[in-house]
């Protein structure tokens, strides 16, 4: 069947080995961002074609965000990789869908209704543009339309490849860190650059008619280029796989706020002499209070050996203390005492000045030598690795957050960051009490 492909339509690819490894990786679902004209989608095209040859009696798509462009981009050359002699009867042009002799079809659909996807028992298929998908249309219905139990095959699990060029840090972004990130079999990431394929003067040219930014995002499939980012170093090179030791003290940031409650959990480790932030791991609860932020975290360290922990935050977390009220510091501290913990309140006086906080985190994140003080779990600190990644300024100002779910964790990382490392801190510390 495969002697039947058209020659001339079917041109040799210059073999980079990260598409060679796209295309043999038995890997369920394929998260892949790469550059513009750089080989992705015709990689794609013909993996699917040649996976429609192989195997009888299966049911493939190829999905794009609008019906309008999954026609633009695959439907013409779908029917020229698909060998005349191989094909039952002429494609649909209504349905674009194409049907092979031996009991196989390849459907084309477009996902501005993701609702489309569903119904159908699939073996597999290609989604392109990810990024401009509906965020939400993976969960509520692309995975659930491959998770479908099929009777007839109760052992086999559809695949998917989930393809495009980023668009800030979106769900695409998400996928990409889980991906890359998580452990997780079922899941990869395939990453390369236009540059590794197409000709340097056709990149010279993109350069040339680009901003840095746009070439960055569009040629270089980078997701570290959201406007007005505010730690705009932030990358995967801050992450780590690193896990908290039993034996190691704990510092515990944190921003009181009501929804989400967010702090993050972390140590300080020695990397060639230098005094490095290692942060992995996060308690961000919905509609909680301070106490119940306390309760998860000792429920979550119960076994930890060193009962020992400095509590950092928001000054004005102390509001009531000169009146005798109980503060959100002392809620928490009253937990920690009764059940054996000792601690160590390492607040200012007053909140650092927001540009200072700011800067105090960058210098970590990459200082001007090139060096990186500031190390994130992605997968154990989620919130925290997308608030450095995706936290921006608010429109019309120079500093002011744009306040989301996720900045408030950033927030708490920013007053623990200050108090160790910034500069001209004035200090309020409640000295470390010992019990038990």
């Amino acid at each position: 069947m495969l002697s039947a492909l058209n020659a001339k339509r079917w041109y040799k690819l210059k073999p980079l080995q990260i598409q060679l490894d796209l295309i043999y990786d038995d890997v369920r679902f394929k998260v892949v961002p790469a550059g513009r004209r750089s080989g992705k989608t015709e990689r794609a095209k013909r993996f699917i074609i040649k996976t429609a040859l192989r195997n009888p009696d299966e049911t493939y798509f190829v999905a794009a965000p609008t019906r309008d462009q999954v026609k633009k981009i695959y439907w013409a050359d779908i029917k020229r990789l698909a060998p005349e002699s191989q094909l039952l009867k002429k494609p649909s042009e209504t349905e674009l869908t194409i049907f092979f002799k031996n009991g196989t079809t390849i459907i084309l659909i477009g996902l501005d209704k993701p609702e489309r996807i569903e119904g159908t028992f699939w073996s597999g298929g290609i989604i392109d543009e990810i990024a401009d998908i509906k965020p939400e249309a993976w969960e509520s219905n692309i995975r659930p339309a491959l998770d479908t139990f099929n009777p007839s095959r109760p052992d086999y699990l559809a695949w998917c490849w989930l393809i495009g060029v980023p668009d800030g840090l979106n769900h695409y972004y998400d996928m990409y860190q889980y991906a890359i990130t998580a452990n997780d079999p079922d899941w990869k990431g395939y990453h390369w650059k236009s540059s590794e394929i197409l000709p340097k003067k056709t990149i010279d040219a993109a350069k040339r008619q680009m901003s840095k930014k746009q070439y960055k995002q569009e040629y270089e499939a980078s997701f570290e280029t959201a406007t007005g980012r505010i730690y705009e170093d932030y990358s995967s090179r801050n992450h780590t796989n690193e896990t908290i030791q039993e034996h190691e003290q704990l510092l515990w940031m944190h921003d009181f706020n009501y929804t989400p409650m967010s702090s993050a959990i972390g140590v300080i480790r020695e990397i060639n002499g230098v005094k490095t932030i290692f942060i992995l791991d996060e308690i961000i609860l919905e509609s909680a209070v301070t106490r119940q932020s306390t309760i998860e975290f000792l429920d979550r360290y119960k076994d930890h050996k060193n009962k020992k922990v400095i509590i950092y935050g928001d000054p004005a977390g102390r509001a009531g203390e000169k009146h005798g009220h109980e503060s959100d510091y002392t809620q928490m501290e009253d937990e920690l005492f009764a059940n054996g913990w000792t601690f160590q309140r390492k607040v200012n006086k007053k909140a650092p000045a927001i540009k200072d906080r700011q800067n105090s985190v960058r210098a970590m994140i990459l200082n001007g030598k090139d060096e990186i003080r500031l190390y994130i779990n992605p997968t154990r600190a989620r919130y925290c690795d997308k608030g450095l990644a995706t936290v921006q300024v608010k429109k019309g100002s120079t500093f002011l957050e744009d306040e989301t779910e996720y900045q408030h964790v950033t927030t708490a990382i920013g007053y623990f960051v200050d108090y160790e490392f910034g500069i001209n801190n004035i200090r309020f510390t409640i000295g470390e009490h010992h019990f038990g």
